[in-house]
């Protein structure tokens, strides 16, 4: 019974990724049961849509009717399962690969622009302006307006559209904006461009940021708000 319900589960996370030619029969969507049918096939399209797997669209619905009417089928439950893990995880591989290369391919070329620095992580980054107050530490809390870009142009977080700054220790955030931010002196604004490895990695973040994003923050570092003592003890 627990296959049956992983398959399940799997169906609608990997969701549908083709869609039936002609016009949508309004009639059989009208109904509650139409509806809700018709939610879920857009639920599915759309995920496997994201995971750009090749689909056979007669098929799927062929699979699925036996299921639902109690037809005999071509596979068994265990080698569906196994199919159906198989495509999800060669789809992600794939999707993996190419954002690898992607982000290579970006800070390769990123890095022969006029002002941009690298340090020995890998991070990059630019001066916009160079502030003259002090520099925060590892243990300090700092206070911040900074606008975070993917790297076509798509803003995903920005305390400036929040109308206030941010604040946060600086053992608390992201490889890439630790260091960053120790670069900089109170007053200044720098661009930072974060490979994935600093940044979210390979699991991405709440639905926002994809697996292996380069992130681009364009920061303003407006003070250093206190020290904290032991940020070992509160990690």
């Amino acid at each position: 019974m627990k296959k049956y319900v992983i398959l399940g589960w799997l169906v609608i996370v990997l969701g549908l990724g083709a869609y039936a030619e002609g016009k949508v029969d309004e009639s059989a969507v009208a109904s509650a049961d139409g509806e809700t049918s018709y939610a879920f096939g857009m639920m599915i399209g759309s995920n496997l849509k994201e995971l750009g797997l090749t689909f056979n669209y007669n098929a799927f619905m062929q699979g699925m009717k036996a299921v639902l009417e109690d037809m005999s089928t071509t596979l068994t439950m265990d080698e569906a399962i196994s199919k159906v893990q198989i495509a999800y995880l060669e789809a992600m591989n794939k999707q993996t690969e190419e954002a690898m290369a992607k982000e290579q391919a970006f800070f390769e070329e990123n890095a022969k622009k006029p002002g941009i620095q690298i340090t020995d992580s890998g991070l990059q980054y630019e001066v916009i302006t160079e502030g003259t107050g002090p520099k925060p530490v590892l243990t300090d809390t700092v206070q911040v307006h900074y606008r975070g870009t993917f790297i076509d142009g798509t803003v995903f977080d920005s305390s400036h559209d929040r109308g206030e700054p941010a604040e946060f220790p600086l053992f608390r955030v992201i490889p890439g904006w630790s260091e960053g931010l120790q670069l900089m002196s109170v007053g200044s604004s720098y661009r930072l461009y974060i490979p994935s490895e600093l940044g979210y990695g390979e699991q991405g973040a709440g639905g926002v940021i994809p697996p292996y994003s380069v992130l681009i923050f364009e920061v303003e570092l407006l003070s250093v708000m206190q020290n904290t003592e032991d940020a070992a003890s509160d990690e």
